[in-house]
Parts: C-alpha cells; sequence; structure tokens
C-alpha cells in the first residue's frame, strides 16, 4: 500500500470517536494509507464496523472512568498519537495525550472551544468583536431573563453542533417559543448547564464563510477557506452549499484569518485542526464558532482538491509530527449537504442518474436508506446525502451543484403515529 513519505509505519493512533461519528471511517482510512495503526475508543461495542467493534470500549458519558480505561491501554501498548473526532471527545483527548506527554491542547481549551457561552467569553476578554450575548436558565421564569434582549436574536444550545437547535426569534414571544423547542432537543444531554441552560445573543446579518486550519505550536495555517453562497437568515440555519477557495476579496480573507488566529489564541488552543465559521458584516468578521476538530459531514473531502491529500491524513502526519508539505491546486471545488426537504419517511431518491450527468459533478452520496425517518433542523442533526463538484472556477462548480440538486426528487411519505388522529408531515 502507498504510503505518503515522511510518514513512518509503526506508529500507533488512538483515535476517540462516538461510535456514530461519521468521521470514524475517513480517519481510519487516512491512518491506514500513512501506514499507521490505529484504536478506536468507542462506545460501539456491537457497531458492524469491525475496528469499532474490536477496538477500545468506554462511556463517554463517564469520561473519568473513560481517561483511566485508555491509560491502562497505553500502558500495555504506546500510543505516539491522540486524536478527538468530535466536539463531544476532544476534551478527554487532550486529558490522555496531557497524560502520555504527547502533543495536544490544554484540556480547558477544548472544552472552552466547544462551548459556546465560555468562547464568548473569552473572545470578549480578548477585545474580539462578538455580538450582544447572554445565557438563559431554562430553570427559571425566560421572560424575566430577556426583557433586554436586542431583536432580531439568535438562541442556541451551549454545546450542540451542526446547527442543531439554533432559531433565530424576532419577537419575544418567537424567543420564548424557541427556548421551550430546544429544551426538547438537549432533554437527553448529561445534566448540568448543557442540559439547563441556552445561549441567546444578537443575530448577525451578512454571508458566512468557514475556514480549515492546523495548528502547530500556536501558529495557524490556513488549508481552505469556503463560500457558503445561500443566505442563512433563519429562522433555522441548514448549512448548503461549501465553495472553496473562497470569493472573498483580499483583505477580507486577511480579516478572517486574523479573527480566527486571535480566537484560537483567547481560548488557548495551540495544535492540531480548527474549523472556524464567520459571519461577514460591516467589513469586519464575526466569529460564531471555533472548534478543536475537523469540518463535519464529508466536506473534508473537499480539502484534496486543495492541498493534494485528505483532511484527516494532514491532521494525522501532523500529530505523528510528520507534517505533509501541501501542493497547489487550480480550479474550485465545491459540495452540497443535500437538505432534508420535510420529516417523513424516505421512500427513495429519483433523478441520480441525470444529477450524476451534470458537467463536473463528481460523485453524489446518499447517506440515508430508503425507509428510514427524516427529521429536519432544528431537531435534526444529519443531511440527506451528498454532491461533489470539482470545476474550472469555484462559479462553474456552484453551478454545477445548483443543476445537479434540481434534478433530484426527494419523496418523502408521512410518519403515521400510533395513536395519532393525523400523519406528522
Amino acid at each position: 500500500m502507498a504510503r505518503v513519505p515522511g510518514v513512518l509505519p509503526g506508529t500507533r493512533v488512538l483515535l476517540i470517536a462516538p461510535h456514530s461519528s461519521y468521521r470514524i471511517a475517513p480517519f481510519i482510512n487516512a491512518a491506514r494509507h500513512l501506514g499507521a495503526d490505529v484504536l478506536i475508543a468507542s462506545q460501539g461495542e456491537h457497531s458492524l464496523v469491525s475496528e469499532i467493534a474490536a477496538g477500545l470500549r468506554i462511556d463517554l458519558q463517564q469520561p473519568e472512568a473513560a481517561f483511566q480505561l485508555i491509560l491502562a491501554a497505553a500502558r500495555q501498548q504506546p500510543f505516539t498519537a491522540v486524536l478527538g473526532t468530535d466536539d463531544s471527545t476532544v476534551e478527554l483527548a487532550s486529558r490522555v495525550a496531557a497524560a502520555l506527554g504527547l502533543p495536544h491542547n490544554p484540556p480547558q481549551a477544548a472544552r472552552r472551544a466547544r462551548r459556546k457561552d465560555l468562547a464568548r467569553a473569552d473572545l470578549l476578554a480578548a477585545g474580539v468583536p462578538v455580538p450582544w450575548h447572554r445565557r438563559i436558565d431554562l430553570t427559571l421564569p425566560i421572560e424575566a431573563q430577556c426583557h433586554d434582549v436586542p431583536f432580531p436574536c439568535v438562541v442556541k444550545p451551549l454545546a450542540l453542533s451542526a446547527s442543531r437547535g439554533v432559531i433565530r426569534a424576532d419577537t419575544l414571544a418567537e424567543l420564548g417559543s424557541a427556548c421551550e423547542r430546544i429544551r426538547a432537543i438537549i432533554a437527553t444531554e448529561e445534566a448540568g448547564e448543557e442540559r439547563t441552560q441556552l445561549l441567546v445573543e444578537q443575530f448577525i446579518p451578512g454571508r458566512e464563510v468557514a475556514l480549515e486550519g492546523l495548528l502547530h505550536e500556536g501558529e495557524l495555517q490556513v488549508l481552505a477557506m469556503f463560500d457558503k453562497p445561500d443566505p442563512l437568515d433563519g429562522p433555522f440555519f441548514e448549512e448548503t452549499y461549501y465553495i472553496t477557495p473562497s470569493r472573498l476579496d483580499a483583505a477580507m480573507q486577511a480579516c478572517v484569518r486574523a479573527r480566527v488566529t486571535q480566537a484560537c489564541t483567547a481560548y488557548g488552543l495551540r495544535t492540531g485542526p480548527v474549523h472556524a465559521e464567520l459571519r461577514i458584516h460591516g467589513n469586519e468578521a464575526w466569529i460564531l464558532e471555533v472548534a478543536a476538530r475537523t469540518i463535519g459531514g464529508q466536506c473534508a473531502r473537499l480539502l484534496r482538491y486543495g492541498t493534494g491529500y485528505g483532511l484527516e491524513e494532514l491532521v494525522i502526519a501532523q500529530a505523528l509530527g510528520q507534517p505533509i508539505a501541501l501542493s497547489a491546486d487550480s480550479g474550485g471545488a465545491g459540495v452540497l449537504m443535500i437538505p432534508i426537504p420535510r420529516a417523513g419517511v424516505l421512500r427513495r431518491v429519483e433523478g441520480l442518474l441525470a444529477a450524476q450527468r451534470v458537467p463536473y459533478i463528481e460523485d453524489i452520496e446518499i447517506s440515508v436508506r430508503e425507509g428510514y425517518e427524516l427529521v429536519p433542523l432544528p431537531e435534526g442533526a444529519s443531511y440527506l446525502g451528498f454532491i461533489f463538484a470539482r470545476a474550472p472556477s469555484p462559479e462553474l462548480a456552484e453551478q454545477a451543484l445548483r443543476a445537479a440538486h434540481a434534478c433530484l426528487n426527494i419523496v418523502v411519505a408521512p410518519v403515521w403515529k400510533v395513536g395519532a388522529a393525523s400523519a406528522v408531515d
């Protein structure tokens, strides 16, 4: 099997991941390509993925017990690098790496990066522009806490990702309804602030961009910058198109890089992947999120177009102390995260062959099987699938994605609840 020059076989990577994480397979494939062994630490004892089922079984809801189990495994066979795949595992991965003397972010920095309220406080203290914001305690009367909230506003959970539970409100009544809706979404979170408190902040209008990077000793290397050409104005914030390279002018791209660097410094992040999302408004780049993990969904595949390597390969190689020299690429690339049109049961997706024949479309991946229930945002946390394009320019890549999406007819049947008088559409 071909290996990337400079990354030595015999290295061993510990990957801490929720058993349902879609990032597991790309990381496994990347580790194999680099000639490294990988052990999955997860709660997926009965997973259909052999590497998960045969991995180290831990309970992510019991972080201290999981920490001790991992250290015991390291004493039997040492690890060369430790990585967390998702927001829920980066703090534990940092603790383990610190205990083993491996490259890591301070655990507190990893926690602050995934907690929206703590991140906002750090940015404000560092002098980074942030919108008006406040925490809401769901155990107290909501209206009394919101008399001076500026509208429109956005209310969101403290720690969920992928826009799950994020709702815009234009009035006090809408804000109250949004809080109650999010209360049900976070009811299954572990006990504590993440189950009883929300963050409300002033809505910042403008276009969104995303940045993918790697930190090395606090220095940010930008791997890609993405445009999100569809407006994200609410009431929910389902992401659709990611197009690279960004078409922002050079000055605004420099502003985006500067703000992300400031955020990493404010949180205390020092090493590893960074995924940032920002809004451009008033000649300023406003931080929405800077996470100490890779981009979600299958969007990481776009990094291969701009760097010559998959994102997971770059992350693992850096963690192993063997950073990869990047190759320049030209043209444009994009992905459409196919939105769920409505709640119901997926019957079929029509028009796939026509969509695949659209010029510059490279791949279409339907992630949800027929017969499965579709749950849109804000309650849902997944997409129907992904369409990938590569073209001579970002404009042509975006046009191809839109044309391919227009070919699709997503057939959804109602969900009939037992004992219910009507269908949930």
